[in-house]
């Protein structure tokens, strides 16, 4: 309704309504009477102004016209940047809700939620989002021969047969929210409206960078439907809570004689003259989101996206039991890192995963723990952020960290002659691999948030290698914020493809940067495998022929609130051999600190393999040679030595293979009463 049409149902000027509006003025009580008789609602609600009142727009789907030029789009292609599979939309999603992070005192908090709908709850639904209306346009959408058709025509007697449809909720909070104007610049309008729009405005630490991510929320929902309720950070039109609205994204499609073009929204009619009758986000009442299945926790900022029939088209997991936990490895394979906070910091990223079906619960909250998954890269991290990694590793637990340099190359235009560019430098962890590890002797890089970007298998790597976990950081990853982690940064986001999954040649990188970039890169790799055979390499243990050691080692316990100042018993030689009956004979020499109190130490001896857990074997015969002496199969040697030799023996019968096939692991462990 126009100020002008206002005023004269009110037998007032214009002049008069313009001044209620702008604030100059508040209208008469018995004129508060009159515009809520013309608006048809509670006089209270003028009075008062407690609560909106309804202004009576209903609800519907908007299909953009086909282009008056005869153009046709088959479906989004954006969507097909990506697999339609739940650890790509994990990881896209996400990665979105990171480069968003509010407060950065808190860390994002994402909430995926799987929801199965049947009967009467399945009709509810459908009827809250007025599927009648858009039937005609899926039969159609669904009845052409391209791919996107055919999809839909198998979700659609699907839903038919079966009687079921998935949601997929992905909620964050400590988020900005859906900020900003309806059709404008802003957040709204880049993930709404538009396609190819980053938007992030995240000081240069965004994750993404090309727009495409969200795309992935359409792609994986069978109907290209997604229903989207904001809580924004910043108000707009007055308002914070509930902005909801939703958009589908078919193929081009003739309904009743009249070409559409391909995307559809859904929410209240538009009023203004440039995008009149244009679907228009709308701010919902409590009831509405409830029906729509896009109710929020809380009133903290940031935003839900609803992915109506998700799927996983990987053909990876059907059910429920294994999409919900698909979702909690991909959260904890991309974005372990991000969940692990230090003393000085806490983490980036706090991750949850629920399953239901019609309102109740089927597998309650799962919190996403990156320590179960990734238990030595998490105390790699760990240690870094707490400040307590070394120089050579001299126990299991121990995290070893160097530097590793990254010449950035000047963008084009901007450098000196012959300026080779500015060294950026990385931070390089590595501790020994848990025993559980199936993968391992890695580099895992990441930038940034710490999202993992990439896994970087080192070269050239010294024989009888023990197996290992590392971690690169670089970029703004490394907790500094100097003028080359800025510049580290974005080279290599611009190095990154829309999967941001690599290092290396893109278009964006060597059309930005002087010539030499994609050599800087090489050279970083090369940097990180050198790096790496030297942290590796330090090691006191001589080897005379017999089969690989793993040097792991004594870790004292610390009196409260000081660091460890004395050393390690150390492994310094061993020899070993088979003997007839197949049992491994060694001798090992040990090296001691010197200590004012006595050793208690615990020889184990075990099986090497490529992965998984190795296999502990017994010791038939163990025994004391040089400074020490065995009780209860602990090794015990007194204060002031500080060297001694055992020989030991295994049981053939523990063994899980022939000796012949497997290499043999020494481990000297703290013995099982601590020290003597």
């Amino acid at each position: 309704m126009s100020q002008s049409d206002l005023a004269a149902r009110l037998g007032l000027t214009r002049a008069a309504v313009s001044a209620w509006v702008n604030g100059r003025a508040e209208p008469r009580d018995e004129t508060k009477r009159a515009l809520a008789e013309v608006f048809g609602t509670d006089t209270a609600l003028v009075e008062n102004r407690t609560s909106d009142i309804l202004r009576g727009r209903p609800l519907r789907w908007h299909h953009r016209k086909a282009h008056a030029d005869g153009g046709r789009e088959y479906g989004n292609a954006a969507a097909f940047a990506f697999d339609a599979d739940m650890s790509v939309l994990a990881r896209e999603a996400t990665q979105n809700s990171l480069d968003e992070r509010l407060d950065s005192n808190d860390p994002v908090r994402v909430h995926y939620t799987l929801h199965e709908l049947t009967g009467e709850h399945l009709q509810s639904f459908l009827t809250a989002l007025r599927w009648e209306d858009l039937r005609p346009h899926y039969d159609q959408a669904a009845s052409a021969a391209q791919k996107v058709s055919r999809s839909l025509k198998a979700a659609l007697d699907e839903l038919e047969s079966k009687g079921s449809l998935l949601l997929l909720r992905v909620d964050d909070y400590n988020a900005t929210g859906l900020t900003g104007p309806e059709y404008q610049d802003g957040r709204f309008a880049a993930v709404v409206r538009r396609q190819l729009d980053s938007h992030k405005q995240t000081g240069g630490r965004a994750g993404g960078s090309y727009g495409l991510g969200k795309a992935t929320l359409w792609a994986a929902s069978r109907f290209g439907l997604v229903l989207i309720n904001s809580t924004l950070s910043e108000p707009h039109e007055g308002r914070r809570e509930r902005r909801v609205i939703g958009r589908l994204d078919l193929p081009w499609r003739e309904v009743a004689g009249e070409a559409f073009a391909g995307p559809a929204w859904f929410g209240e009619p538009d009023t203004e003259p440039d995008h009149k009758d244009v679907s228009r986000s709308w701010w919902a009442n409590e009831e509405t989101v409830r029906r729509l299945h896009l109710e929020r926790h809380n009133g903290d900022s940031g935003t839900s996206f609803l992915v109506v029939g998700v799927h996983d088209a990987s053909g990876d997991a059907e059910n429920l039991r294994e999409l919900h936990d698909k979702l909690v490895c991909s959260l904890a394979d991309g974005f372990w890192a991000a969940m692990i906070g230090g003393v000085k910091a806490g983490p980036l990223l706090d991750a949850r995963v629920s399953t239901l079906r019609n309102g109740e619960v089927v597998i309650g909250e799962e919190k996403v723990d990156p320590r179960t998954r990734h238990p030595a890269l998490s105390r790699a991290l760990q240690a870094h952020l707490d400040g307590l990694t070394v120089e050579t590793l001299t126990a299991e637990d121990q995290v070893a960290r160097a530097d590793v340099p990254l010449i950035v190359t000047p963008l084009k235009g901007r450098g000196r002659a012959r300026d080779k560019g500015r060294e950026h430098q990385a931070v390089l962890l590595l501790t020994p691999a848990a025993d559980g590890d199936e993968r391992h002797s890695r580099v895992v890089c990441m930038r940034g948030n710490r999202m993992t970007i990439t896994e970087h298998r080192p070269r050239e790597l010294p024989l009888g290698t023990s197996p290992f976990q590392a971690v690169l950081l670089a970029g703004f990853a490394t907790d500094r914020d100097g003028e080359d982690a800025e510049l580290a940064e974005a080279f290599l986001r611009a190095s990154e493809p829309p999967e941001h999954d690599r290092w290396d040649r893109t278009e964006e990188l060597t059309s930005l940067y002087e010539r030499g970039a994609v050599s800087r890169l090489k050279e970083f790799r090369g940097n990180v495998d050198k790096t790496v055979r030297a942290l590796v390499g330090r090691q006191e243990i001589r080897s005379t022929g017999g089969p690989a050691v793993l040097r792991e080692l004594l870790r004292l316990d610390a009196t409260s609130g000081q660091r460890r100042t004395q050393g390690f018993p150390l492994v310094r030689d061993i020899e070993a051999h088979v003997d007839p009956t197949g049992a491994w004979n060694v001798t090992v020499e040990v090296k001691l600190p010197e200590a004012d109190d006595p050793w208690r130490l615990m020889p184990v001896a075990k099986f090497d393999v490529r992965s998984g857990g190795r296999p502990v074997i017994d010791w038939a015969d163990l025994t004391a040679v040089e400074n020490c002496r065995v009780e209860q199969g602990d090794l015990v040697i007194e204060p002031g030595v500080r060297d001694i030799v055992f020989r030991g023996v295994t049981d053939p019968n523990s063994h899980p293979v022939r000796s012949g096939y497997a290499r043999l692991v020494v481990e000297v462990q703290k013995g099982r009463g601590g020290s003597a």
